[in-house]
């Protein structure tokens, strides 16, 4: 009880709709929801008064809990080198290069995929306000280049990175 009301009838915050929606995203990047469901899920998390009724959108969408004594795993050398050369592949090929790789290497690891996922949407936020702007947008590349370069240097350290600002067209 808090002040005389439980915590599940307490009014909920657009920051406290924010993880929920995204973990509606990541389970439907998995395949644990179809498009109908997540567009149900998605409609409700965002018309939801109460932390009661936004606890009951994920409620069958735990993380599966690792097993005793198990840890995640942690990126392997390889995946960090991948996840660097997802970002710097945008500077030359816009957002194909990371988009093969998030295709190719992604299968193998989340990792690699959540980092090429964020380079193909930086790439396509870019060219869409190139277009939008009928090219003057493309001022904005000159910059791309060291954002992109800090995201290479975020997915070499093992880190995870989200650009800000931009369009999350791919999941």
């Amino acid at each position: 009880m808090n002040g005389g009301y439980a915590a599940a009838e307490l009014r909920v915050s657009d920051a406290e709709r924010e993880p929920v929606i995204e973990r509606l995203q990541e389970a439907y990047a998995e395949g644990r929801l179809d498009h109908a469901e997540f567009d149900m899920r998605m409609h409700l998390a965002m018309t939801a008064k109460t932390r009661g009724d936004l606890a009951v959108v994920t409620r069958d969408l735990a993380p599966v809990p690792l097993a005793a004594g198990e840890t995640a795993a942690a990126p392997t050398g390889e995946d960090r080198m991948l996840a660097a050369l997802a970002h710097a592949l945008g500077v030359p090929t816009l957002f194909v290069g990371p988009l093969v790789l998030m295709l190719v290497s992604g299968k193998r690891s989340e990792y690699v995929r959540r980092h090429a996922a964020e380079a193909v949407n930086f790439q396509l936020t870019l060219l869409l306000v190139s277009i939008v702007t009928f090219g003057v947008g493309a001022v904005v590349y000159a910059v791309s280049w060291v954002v992109a370069a800090v995201a290479a240097v975020f997915g070499l350290t093992g880190e995870p990175f989200r650009y800000p600002w931009i369009l999350r067209l791919v999941k």
